[in-house]
């Protein structure tokens, strides 16, 4: 069973955090991440991109010239795919680029990142966060503490404080649990969590 360094706001170890073998010690399987990953960052586009073919943009109708004995190419109309201003061959049109990944493959990406963030010495636990008000300069000395790179600090809830002090640092982020993604985890350095968060990933995730 893994077990982590209980730590406070400044940094201290104030305990051990027991974690679950099947979410926190899961056998880490990249091809469950890699296509959670792939259809994440797929269903995060828009698909608004789109441009005219031939036969929508505006002009045309008239031959630009005759035919022979002009000394040029044969057109039959400005709206060509070769002239300026006209139309584009097989132009990009809006589209739906989201992609539906098994509830199963999910739940095994999910705990293989956590259970990747455990065995790679990438994850915190901590107590709580002792902001009354934002304050960059506290958060940076606790990144500094616990030496954090490129943090992702995931909440039970939200907090105006712990946001907006964390804003500021490059590279920190601050989700709340309900969004929590493996996106997220995989693109994050170390990840910050508190007990309450610990306690509801395993309530979810166990078995």
């Amino acid at each position: 069973m893994p077990t982590l360094k209980l730590i406070n706001f400044q940094g201290e170890a104030v305990g051990e955090v027991e974690l679950s073998e099947s979410v926190f010690g899961a056998p880490v399987h990249v091809p469950a991440m890699h296509q959670v990953v792939v259809a994440h960052l797929a269903n995060v586009r828009r698909g608004t991109h789109s441009a005219k073919t031939r036969g929508e943009v505006a002009g045309g109708g008239k031959k630009p010239w005759r035919q022979k004995k002009t000394e040029r190419a044969r057109h039959g109309s400005r709206r060509s795919p070769l002239w300026t201003g006209g139309g584009v061959v097989h132009p990009p049109k809006p589209r739906d680029y989201s992609q539906k990944v098994n509830k199963k493959v999910r739940r095994l990406a999910m705990k293989s990142a956590l259970s990747l963030k455990v065995r790679d010495d990438l994850m915190t636990v901590v107590e709580g966060f002792d902001l009354e008000k934002p304050s960059t300069k506290g958060m940076l000395a606790f990144f500094n503490a616990v030496n954090a790179r490129k943090p992702l600090i995931i909440l039970p809830e939200g907090s105006e404080a712990v946001l907006k002090s964390a804003r500021n640092v490059p590279g920190a982020k601050v989700i709340n649990l309900v969004n929590i993604n493996v996106y997220d985890l995989l693109n994050a350095g170390t990840l910050i969590i508190t007990p309450e968060v610990v306690a509801r990933l395993e309530e979810v995730y166990v078995g």
